[in-house]
């Protein structure tokens, strides 16, 4: 029961990276794009984090590791790139 558990959150990982991809063949601007992507590629790789935390229970110290690092860095980059993209011309 646990590998079968472990397999679908692996599938869904995956579908969620590509359903991520598929939003940047789209005609939205490009901040939608990197949103669309970054969330969905988070939600994946938390989501295969996830399923290997299931088949590899004795790591789970670097895999909830690696689960933190992955929502605080996507974060992050999330405001740099609203911070950035916001106010084009402050620094004249």
């Amino acid at each position: 029961m646990i590998d079968l558990l472990s397999y679908i959150c692996l599938g869904i990982g995956i579908v969620f990276w590509f359903w991520g991809t598929s939003h940047l063949l789209g005609r939205r601007s490009i901040l939608f794009k990197l949103h669309s992507l970054s969330v969905a590629d988070t939600l994946g790789s938390m989501s295969i984090i996830f399923g290997l935390l299931l088949k590899i229970p004795s790591e789970w110290p670097l895999l909830i590791l690696a689960i933190i690092s992955l929502a605080i860095w996507n974060t992050v980059l999330g405001y740099v790139l609203a911070y950035c993209s916001s106010s084009g011309d402050s620094y004249e």
